[in-house]
């Protein structure tokens, strides 16, 4: 999934996802009023209402129903322009995933994009981004980091009349006063969150012990995973087990030791895991296999992001991961394209925001991504007519 890794998110950063924490855990964590459950079978729950509600949750989220909702109109291309992608870390599948489709998207309308790895460090996001700054570009893109860690380069930009276009940048999808950015490429964060702890409540009849792994040090990632663990929290059958923070650009030396760990002390309680990012089931895998434990599950994971090839490759091969809430990498980077065009052209934002969807192997056909269908069409519509 995500972001950088500020030593300590500063208080305005602080202030921001407590906010978000708090709107969005009203709408997905309670026990729920009124009517009668359909769940079959007992459940350890003693919450019936939300075991219900998470069985409607999952089952429209794993529609594969995903016709183009977005744009279908707007500013025609605006010529000779040129990106630059700066990067938290191309070792992080989803920045990678989301750069491949800004290359695409550029190719297709004709400009030209340069991508720059900050390599997952703030120092280097800094310097990657001071760097984009020298280049001149018609526009930048802050690809998986809290712009704020970078506030001198970001005030730079801004100076400098450079548009800021983030994915994953701030909590919330669309445009950003503070920290300036013409818009913000994500789905919506309370979705995920509800969608991947709903999956854990539904699969599991309300019954489950749960290890969630995080990334803290990003408000984006600590956020979603407050939020995964407070939907937990509303059926008493589903105990979490462990709340695991590694930072993502640690997870390949981290996660093995920490999962052999927690299999040692956990045991045969730990029978699903969520994760802020599929790649932590990746780094997870031997250990897994080292302790013997069947590919299939148990534990059952899920990734609440970002749904790379890797990801859906684990998943149809039903090597330790079952299932993920998959951005759709490629449409979001021909969005930032499109946002661009739009910002070229003094027209507003688009407003769009990529519907979640849970991916699973029996409703994802062998694929290895998950994108809304047309939206490439669409788009070059829009811009050649």
């Amino acid at each position: 999934m995500h972001p950088t890794q500020p030593a300590c998110p500063n208080r305005r950063t602080a202030r921001a996802a407590a906010a978000l924490l708090a709107a969005a855990v009203g709408a997905i964590a309670g026990c729920g009023g009124g009517g009668s459950s359909n769940a079959t079978g007992p459940s350890a729950a003693g919450c019936p209402a939300v075991l219900q509600e998470a069985k409607a949750t999952v089952q429209r989220a794993e529609s594969t129903d995903t016709a183009w909702n977005g744009p279908t109109s707007g500013p025609e291309a605006v010529s000779g322009k040129n990106l630059v992608y700066v990067a938290q870390t191309m070792t992080n599948p989803g920045v990678a995933g989301v750069a491949k489709g800004v290359q695409e998207a550029a190719q297709a309308i004709g400009w030209n994009v340069r991508v720059i790895d900050g390599e997952g460090t703030p120092a280097g996001i800094q310097a990657a981004l001071s760097q984009a700054i020298t280049l001149k570009p018609s526009g930048i893109v802050i690809g998986g980091f809290d712009p704020r860690l970078t506030s001198q380069q970001v005030a730079r930009a801004e100076a400098a009349g450079i548009p800021l276009i983030g994915w994953h940048a701030v909590s919330a999808p669309g445009p950003s006063t503070n920290p300036r950015l013409f818009t913000n490429v994500t789905t919506k964060v309370e979705e995920v969150a509800k969608a991947s702890a709903d999956w854990v409540i539904a699969r599991s009849e309300g019954a489950a012990g749960v290890v969630v792994f995080t990334d803290d040090s990003i408000p984006f990632a600590g956020t979603k995973s407050k939020l995964i663990e407070q939907r937990l929290a509303a059926c008493p059958g589903v105990e979490l087990l462990a709340h695991k923070n590694i930072p993502i650009p640690d997870a390949s030396r981290r996660t093995p030791q920490e999962v052999a760990s927690l299999l040692s002390r956990l045991q045969k309680r730990w029978t699903y895991s969520v994760a802020i990012n599929d790649l932590y089931f990746d780094d997870a895998a031997p250990a897994f296999r080292a302790a013997g434990k069947p590919g299939a599950g148990p534990p059952f994971n899920i990734g609440a992001g970002d749904g790379d090839p890797s990801a859906f490759r684990r998943i149809n091969s039903e090597q330790y991961q079952a299932a993920t809430v998959p951005e759709p990498l490629s449409q979001q980077g021909w969005q930032i394209v499109d946002e661009f065009n739009r910002a070229f052209a003094g027209q507003p934002a688009s407003g769009y925001v990529a519907p979640v969807h849970i991916a699973t192997a029996e409703n994802s056909a062998g694929a290895t991504s998950w994108d809304p269908e047309g939206y490439q069409e669409a788009y070059e519509k829009i811009w050649h007519g």
